[in-house]
């Protein structure tokens, strides 16, 4: 859809300007269409997400294609049934959003509790120290 707009940019500029103007300018409008393609839908860049990893502490962390990490904040994200959109703690103000049929089921539901929550579910801290 991206390369398709920024095509339909580019086919307008070669209808309203003339000469070398037209041309040139049709064709810097395509490839940043091809380009914000890559970077976006694509998700070709190296600051794109690539997976979600909770931490023993709780936290969790967007793993990055070129191997950063960015801490997400939660609870405070959107979580519906169907999408939960998770903020990550990033001089950009970047943000995670995850449809449902990005994960199975259980994973999706265990995602949308610690977008809640802030945790995920398990035994009380209590049992874990043995504690009445």
């Amino acid at each position: 859809m991206i390369i398709l707009v920024h095509g339909t940019a580019a086919a307008c500029f070669l209808t309203i300007l003339t000469g070398w103007v037209a041309y040139a300018t049709a064709v810097l409008v395509f490839a940043l269409g091809v380009a914000a393609a890559r970077d976006r839908a694509l998700l070709g860049a190296a600051r794109s997400p690539r997976a979600i990893e909770f931490r023993p502490s709780g936290e969790a962390y967007c793993l990055l294609a070129n191997g950063d990490s960015l801490p997400i904040a939660a609870p405070g994200g959107i979580v519906t049934s169907c999408w939960t959109a998770l903020r990550l703690r990033s001089p950009w103000r970047r943000s995670l959003i995850l449809v449902e049929g990005m994960l199975s089921r259980e994973a999706f539901r265990l995602l949308r509790i610690w977008a809640i929550w802030g945790r995920l579910p398990g035994v009380a801290s209590r049992q874990l120290a043995g504690l009445p």
